[in-house]
């Protein structure tokens, strides 16, 4: 799934093609892709895009009247549509600017979760889906993710996904994130403290600034196997820092990769859900 430095590049390449163009036609393609019945999307049009902002993994396209809310999901992508095919592939929703462009939502498998709400300007960080957001990953401070390790016990590599407690970290960062503060993914944030939080914090501008000048880098969203990283999806091989091999714990979504030697004293994690892991 896109996290905050795919999200946040794409955004900015958005808007430098798109800002000023004013809409002429929003439409859902699929009919679970408008999560939203009021207010309606003909409100912005004739507005122009003031621009394409972030807020944890979702887009925001910013209309003077309303805004739209838009989450990617696991293969959603948000594109040019040079064709604009009245059946496109894996179409859900496209918006028609009034100078003949136009940008489709586009999600690839089944599932099909991607979605759009459309939110008055004023009320985006207010309405669903945002208002249950925690803080954004880049602007919390150690002290406010003290507290908020505090209020919420669980495994640290929970923590770093779960949007309600810190916005826009998903299972790749998570993972990064975990190794460059040298912590368990499994560590109980109740315990971390300050201590810990500033080491968190500083390993998430670290990989989220890695994986920023990466993604600005390119004219496209890359694909998981592209980002940068030292130990997602790397199970097997040396880590970079200690030369230990890296190691991964496997659920049936996603899978925790981790060093022993870096993060858990040289321990190996159990590599089943009912193991007791090293806390």
């Amino acid at each position: 799934m896109p996290e905050l430095p795919e999200v946040q590049a794409h955004a900015e390449r958005l808007t430098d093609a798109y800002r000023g163009d004013a809409l002429a036609r929003f439409q859902p393609i699929t009919f679970t892709a408008l999560k939203t019945a009021v207010p309606a999307p003909d409100g912005a049009y004739g507005h122009p895009l003031e621009g394409i902002g972030r807020r944890g993994k979702y887009l925001l396209m910013e209309f003077a009247p309303l805004t739209f809310v838009v989450h990617l999901m696991q293969g959603g992508r948000l594109k040019d549509d040079e064709k604009q095919s009245p059946r496109p592939r894996g179409g859900q929703a496209r918006w028609r600017f009034e100078d003949g462009r136009a940008l489709l939502l586009t999600e690839a498998g089944t599932e099909r979760r991607a979605g759009v709400w459309c939110v008055p300007a004023g009320e985006k960080l207010t309405s669903p889906p945002l208002v249950a957001l925690g803080p954004e990953a880049m602007e919390v401070t150690p002290a406010e993710l003290a507290a908020r390790f505090a209020e919420h016990p669980m495994r640290l590599h929970t923590f770093l996904r779960n949007q309600r407690c810190i916005a826009g970290i998903g299972r790749r960062l998570a993972n990064e994130i975990c190794h460059r503060a040298k912590l368990s993914p499994f560590a109980a944030t109740a315990k971390l403290g300050l201590d810990g939080a500033e080491k968190v914090v500083a390993a998430i501008h670290d990989a989220v600034d890695e994986g920023l000048e990466f993604e600005r880098g390119r004219s496209d969203m890359s694909s998981s196997a592209d980002r940068p990283g030292r130990v997602h999806k790397r199970t097997g091989e040396p880590c970079p820092v200690c030369g230990d091999t890296i190691r991964e714990v496997q659920y049936s979504s996603y899978t925790v990769s981790y060093c022993p030697t870096c993060q858990t004293g040289g321990k190996v994690l159990a590599d089943n859900t009912t193991s007791r892991f090293l806390k």
